[in-house]
């Protein structure tokens, strides 16, 4: 496979591969300049030959270990000395463990890893979060099973702004999160943004995550665009070759959020409500074809929801959520307005069928709150939510309401479909 040609096909539209969809995964480490090797996964690891001695910016996910070991030292046998996270995500850093092994069997040193300092900080998060990180991952991946590890390699050196690690030139940016390294090699003129570009819209709203930096991410691409990088090795998705299209993509990334950015804040200063900055604000329509801007993961709309938190609290401006009342009352309370929880069901199923999914969503989810055992009323939240997830683009969109079908069609029974 020629990585060239295929990283022009992701470049051009004709093929996909971003943070949801890997495309080069199973190929093993892939030589992109000598001595620079891509490993496709979910996460990204670059290696690095030099002088006898090799390194890894980002060692992937915890399912998959084993297998970038394998494939790394399929690409070269030299002792790995250097492990760079671009930030504590479980997917950028669960990979070091076989490599600290080999290492201790060898009688040599562990690989030293080196990261930004807040790393540390989200490591011990997790740690008293653990219940709550493996619900929201289910739900937004829709894997049942998925329990949140409890274990992490806390890195040996930490810095607040530079940091030269082995081969590595690092610098501290904010963005998807608060914690995020950009890596750069200057003999191969190779940039390594870690998760500062994804391949789709940036992943800066997550609505069951915490607080992502939208205007600091677009000062961090303008930054990496000063570098004149000649390749990009994102920690998602497909490389980018060539100093043009380096630049164009992380320009226009940054201009995308720069915008949401700047119309969030002028009506967030007019004195507009939440409701209303969500409905009116959108991304430059110019960028709309950008294969790199897609809202597949996330969305505009979630990140307008995430620059209010940023700037303007929880509160969104309407007194009746300040101390509302709880879901089960209001919906008892319209449900009696209404004629009975089964109104509520009925009038959702019309908007349904008259295609105002959000109305649906409304009604339906009322319906059930004021009445929960009652199957019939789940039978229809079920099928409002399951119309919304496959009406959706972005994947945490599709993951929330497919979980809330999935519940209901659980608390239907057997009949519930």
């Amino acid at each position: 496979m020629d990585i060239v040609e295929y990283a022009d096909l992701v470049w051009s539209g004709k093929a996909d591969d971003s943070i949801v969809q890997g495309g080069l995964a199973g190929h093993g480490v892939v030589d992109v300049v000598d001595g620079v090797g891509f490993r496709s996964g979910f996460g990204n690891t670059v290696v690095v030959r030099d002088a006898g001695r090799a390194a890894l910016f980002d060692t992937g996910n915890p399912f998959d270990a084993a297998r970038l070991h394998r494939e790394v030292r399929e690409w070269t046998a030299d002792p790995v000395t250097e492990v760079v996270y671009s930030h504590g995500h479980i997917d950028h850093v669960s990979g070091v463990g076989p490599f600290d092994a080999e290492a201790e069997a060898a009688g040599r040193p562990r690989p030293v890893v080196s990261a930004h300092e807040a790393v540390a900080a989200r490591f011990d998060r997790y740690l008293m979060t653990l219940g709550y990180n493996s619900v929201i991952n289910r739900r937004q991946f829709q894997i049942d099973d998925l329990s949140w590890p409890s274990e992490y390699r806390y890195p040996d050196v930490v810095y607040r702004d530079t940091l030269t690690a082995g081969p590595f030139e690092l610098f501290h940016g904010k963005g998807e999160t608060d914690d995020a390294s950009v890596g750069f090699l200057p003999g191969q003129r190779v940039l390594l943004p870690g998760d500062l570009f994804i391949w789709v819209s940036p992943n800066c709203g997550n609505p069951q995550k915490v607080q992502r930096y939208p205007r600091e991410w677009a000062i961090a691409l303008r930054r990496m665009a000063t570098l004149n990088a000649e390749i990009m090795l994102p920690s998602h998705g497909a490389p980018v070759f060539g100093a043009d299209r380096v630049e164009q993509a992380l320009i226009e990334t940054a201009e995308w959020l720069e915008s949401l950015v700047e119309q969030t804040l002028a009506m967030l200063n007019d004195g507009a409500r939440l409701d209303a900055i969500v409905r009116e604000v959108r991304p430059p329509a110019r960028l709309a074809d950008r294969p790199y801007l897609r809202p597949h993961y996330d969305e505009p709309e979630f990140i307008v929801r995430n620059i209010w938190r940023l700037y303007a609290g929880w509160y969104d401006g309407n007194p009746a959520n300040l101390k509302p009342a709880p879901d089960a009352v209001l919906a008892a309370a319209v449900a009696g307005l209404a004629g009975g929880a089964a109104r509520l069901g009925e009038a959702a199923q019309r908007a349904l069928e008259a295609g105002d999914l959000r109305l649906a969503g409304h009604l339906a989810e009322m319906a059930v709150q004021a009445a929960p055992e009652d199957a019939d009323l789940h039978r229809i939240r079920a099928e409002v939510f399951a119309a919304r997830a496959a009406a959706e683009a972005s994947l945490m969109a599709r993951g929330v309401f497919s979980w809330a079908a999935a519940e209901s069609r659980r608390a239907a029974g057997p009949q519930g479909g």
